[in-house]
């Protein structure tokens, strides 16, 4: 039995499963406080003798091995949760191994190892919501360098009829400043699902995600990219995204078939949970 925490800035989603990504008990909850929150994890396994437990948490985190605070959540603007030290204490309170990651790259995993794709060796997946993230899965293993990927943050050119200066308070107009739903809501005054048939505003969506795939393609090369959270629940963009991304590729890589290539999520908003098994597995 393996448990799993999917540890989102909004809930948390606690599960126990098997090897093979099968979901066998879970509980959502909103998240609070460290305290109020670990207490409502703890009951939930109360119920349940795990063997490795594989964690999926907002960020950043500290991933770098080795470290006096690794599996701390870092600098989040979450002010409670500010350098928690979230692996130390789920090791105390469950006494088994913890493995920790993103809660994009705990996605990427579920994904890569029981979702759309499982089939290739190499996997991208982006999260467009409350904010813009990514993971990279190559040959069963998460990438990271010294701590973990922000492709969120990538610098975008803008398009030349879009006057917003982004709402991202670091850059600006980074990816996430001017894509993520936030953005979307500033730009227009309104939520993204209230804009659902306003076709302009999805075709400048398009633009900016279509740029930073392409950026991320011709990078690293996967050979799946798969795009999931809120945002992309609008699914006209997927279409309207493929065209751009092909455009602005130029025919300079090959593309066998980007229907292929640039596809939704195939785990029905569990690839998430299932990813946090796959850690605890690979671990």
């Amino acid at each position: 039995m393996i448990g799993a925490i999917e540890a989102g800035g909004t809930k948390f989603v606690c599960a126990v499963g098997n090897a093979d990504g099968t979901i066998l008990d879970q509980t959502a909850f909103p998240t609070t406080t460290p305290e109020e929150t670990l207490a409502k994890v703890e009951e939930f396994f109360s119920n349940h003798t795990i063997e490795k437990l594989g964690v999926g948490a907002f960020g950043p985190i500290n991933l770098r091995t080795g470290s006096e605070n690794y599996g701390a959540i870092e600098n989040t603007p979450k002010i409670p949760w500010r350098y928690y030290p979230l692996v130390a204490e789920l090791e105390k309170r469950f006494n088994v191994p913890v493995a920790i990651n993103t809660d994009v790259v705990a996605s990427c995993m579920g994904e890569y190892e029981y979702g759309i794709g499982k089939d290739v060796s190499s996997c991208l997946y982006i999260t467009v919501g409350t904010g813009i993230g990514a993971g990279l899965v190559q040959n069963g293993k998460p990438f990271q360098g010294k701590n973990h990927s922000e492709m969120g943050h990538v610098l975008l050119k803008k398009h030349p009829e879009d006057a917003f200066e982004g709402a991202c308070p670091s850059h600006g107009s980074c990816l996430e400043g001017l894509a993520a739903g936030p953005a979307i809501e500033a730009r227009y005054g309104q939520k993204g699902a209230d804009l659902a048939d306003q076709d302009h505003v999805w075709e400048l969506e398009a633009y900016y995600l279509a740029q930073a795939i392409m950026d991320y393609f011709v990078i690293l090369s996967p050979e799946k990219i798969i795009l999931g959270g809120g945002v992309m629940k609008q699914e006209k963009l997927y279409p309207m995204i493929r065209e751009k991304f092909m455009e602005l590729l130029n025919g300079y890589m090959e593309v066998d078939n980007v229907d292929e290539l640039i596809v939704a999520p195939g785990l029905n908003d569990e690839q998430g949970v299932k990813g946090c098994i796959a850690l605890a597995v690979k671990e």
